[in-house]
């Protein structure tokens, strides 16, 4: 006879301690874990047993909450000896796509993904790049990190980070062309050359000198602003970079910023989903996840 699928292991735990202390925070606590991932594992074990196990207005067990308690605590040692790795578990495995923006992804996300898999190791997470701007994935995805303006109309969304810009360039192209007082008059900026992107326009700062003039035609242009900071790091000019998303770039002393003023960029970045996604644990759980870390 055929092993029912056992849950996973993560979640039970979850469940007796929640059940046994009556508090998510504290339970939280016990388990080396943030409130949320408490709330997402309870969500993700009664949509597989398919019943809720506690109350709406208080960590009371139902009835069926209860009796599956009753269960959990007698075989919870065998349970661990369950296997894992077998078909029904692969199968049921929770998976999650998310399409991502290639820098956002290199200097966010990626250096913080062990910590998502430490909370959530049921997930099998696939990522897809996007373009920034035009919002374009190879394959349909739960979530998407978008890179515009904002206020989209085709999903629902939430801010992940915005943030502020300042013309920045290499130690050795400073040395060759500048010094530069500020990089805030149109002297200054036109014996610049400029790297220019869609992703980042120069408007942006022009319109904070009070400078009246189109955006450059003219010049080594990028549709990926790794790519920009990259050719800024490697002398091609002066690029306007992203405090935080180029802070390895000024770290590392790659990238010298020409001003002490930043001012904010129109672009910034959101998590989006199509309506009812967030009703998969998962993808809730990652939404939330993701927001916590960059806030």
């Amino acid at each position: 006879m055929a092993l029912l699928h056992i849950p996973p292991i993560q979640c039970l735990l979850t469940f007796e301690a929640v059940a046994r202390l009556r508090h998510a925070g504290r339970a939280a606590d016990e388990l080396c874990v943030t409130a949320s991932a408490v709330s997402h594992r309870i969500r993700q074990l009664e949509a597989h047993v398919g019943f809720k196990l506690f109350g709406r207005s208080d960590f009371s067990l139902t009835a069926d909450g209860a009796a599956y308690l009753a269960n959990v605590r007698t075989g919870l040692a065998a349970l661990q000896q369950a296997t894992p790795g077998s078909r029904d578990a692969a199968l049921r495995a929770p998976r999650l796509s998310v399409a991502v923006t290639p820098t956002f992804s290199r200097q966010f996300l990626m250096p913080r993904l062990e910590l998502f898999r430490n909370i959530y190791p049921d997930i099998e997470l696939a990522l897809h790049v996007s373009i920034p701007l035009l919002d374009v994935t190879a394959e349909q995805t739960d979530l998407q990190v978008r890179y515009g303006i904002g206020a989209y109309a085709d999903c629902e969304h939430r801010l992940l980070i915005g943030e502020d810009v300042v013309p920045a360039c290499s130690p050795s192209y400073l040395n060759e062309f500048g010094p530069f007082d500020g990089f805030r008059t149109a002297a200054e900026i036109a014996s610049a050359r400029l790297i220019r992107s869609p992703l980042e326009p120069w408007s942006t700062w022009f319109a904070s000198c009070g400078i009246d003039q189109p955006e450059p035609h003219l010049g080594s242009q990028f549709n990926d602003l790794g790519l920009v900071y990259d050719a800024a790091a490697s002398g091609f000019g002066v690029a306007l970079v992203r405090q935080k998303l180029g802070a390895a770039w000024f770290e590392s002393g790659r990238l010298v910023a020409l001003s002490e003023r930043p001012v904010p960029s129109p672009h910034r970045h959101y998590i989006c989903w199509q309506p009812g996604t967030l009703e998969r644990w998962e993808c809730a759980a990652f939404v939330d996840w993701i927001v916590q870390m960059l806030h």
